[in-house]
């Protein structure tokens, strides 16, 4: 009977974030049209799933930016070889060690060279392109020094291309 009673309860109270999300799925399809035509890393005002960000670190303060990214779907291909003979074993598919997120966060942070990867999730997919939302942040800020100052280390210096945010310690097999 009390199982009953506490479905009942988290049905009812839902929070803003889940209407937030809600919002955002039904709106995703022209939304996707808008961002295909946009550059391939565009910085936001604010996150579209903010919910997800605030989960994920961001803050509604300076120093905080949220960049957008936009990635080809499909395999990564290699160079084509401009020899006379090609190898037999030589294919044309190329299996990178990293995952669609972390490439998206290393083209985020090599467009924002001054600020830091601190996280970063998935928005969206159409028919071409992934997209995801990067979260960076400016350890010169002062607000940001007193709120995180384990990111001004030397040891955070370009924490995205060692793998040491999540996407990164995913493909690398640290995380399940």
């Amino acid at each position: 009977m009390e199982k009953t009673q506490n479905t009942q309860k988290s049905t009812a109270t839902r929070s803003a974030y889940l209407y937030i999300k809600e919002n955002l799925r039904a709106n995703l399809r022209t939304n996707l049209i808008d961002w295909r035509n946009q550059e391939a890393v565009t910085k936001l005002d604010k996150p579209t799933d903010i919910g997800k960000a605030r989960m994920l670190g961001y803050k509604a303060k300076q120093g905080f930016i949220v960049a957008r990214v936009r990635l080809k779907r499909g395999g990564r291909k290699r160079p084509p070889i401009h020899h006379n003979r090609r190898s037999v074993r030589q294919t044309v598919r190329k299996n990178l060690m990293m995952n669609y997120r972390e490439v998206a966060e290393r083209r985020a942070a090599a467009k924002f060279t001054n600020l830091e990867v601190l996280n970063s999730y998935y928005v969206g997919k159409d028919g071409i392109s992934y997209f995801f939302e990067v979260i960076l942040v400016d350890p010169n800020r002062p607000e940001i020094k007193a709120y995180m100052p384990w990111i001004k280390n030397s040891s955070s210096k370009n924490r995205v291309f060692r793998g040491l945010t999540f996407a990164g310690k995913k493909a690398r097999g640290l995380k399940a």
